[in-house]
């Protein structure tokens, strides 16, 4: 495959409060691809964007990200230009943020140990004494 233009991309990758681990992860998934460029990579003081050549994998990529390590996700598109035959191109940002927290942590939550089961906008737990699935607010979470 022809190296695509260094100002070329179809979408921006952005990595908040990532590790190593995960910085690994998704390199190792980019270099398993053989038809998905990062044509640039933008450092900020809490993470890093990764421009990319293909929407469908940064999609699928976030996605991943949020099922291996928790988090927060989230995906947006903006109208890039218009083709000459009218169709609308867009780029998308998919921003990932990592969570203090795991799927499967037990914390205390007012109160009660709960066990996470799902952490993002919203986040679930299961009360380990009633077995009950709880909705919690970040504000709940223990610092």
């Amino acid at each position: 495959m022809a190296l695509p233009r260094s100002d070329y991309y179809q979408g921006v990758l952005q990595l908040r409060d990532v590790n190593d681990e995960i910085i690994s992860f998704v390199h190792n998934r980019i270099n398993k691809r053989g038809d998905v460029a990062v044509t640039k990579t933008v450092k900020h003081q809490n993470g890093l964007d990764l421009y990319m050549t293909s929407q469908k994998f940064i999609r699928i990529l976030g996605k991943k990200l949020k099922d291996s390590f928790g988090g927060e996700l989230k995906i947006s598109s903006k109208l890039h230009s218009k083709s000459k035959e009218g169709k609308e191109l867009h780029r998308v940002n998919v921003l990932f943020k990592l969570s203090k927290y795991r799927k499967g942590d037990i914390v205390t939550v007012r109160g009660d140990e709960v066990r996470l089961i799902s952490i993002g906008k919203k986040t679930f737990a299961r009360n380990l004494k009633t077995g009950k699935k709880v909705t919690i607010r970040s504000s709940d979470l223990p610092d």
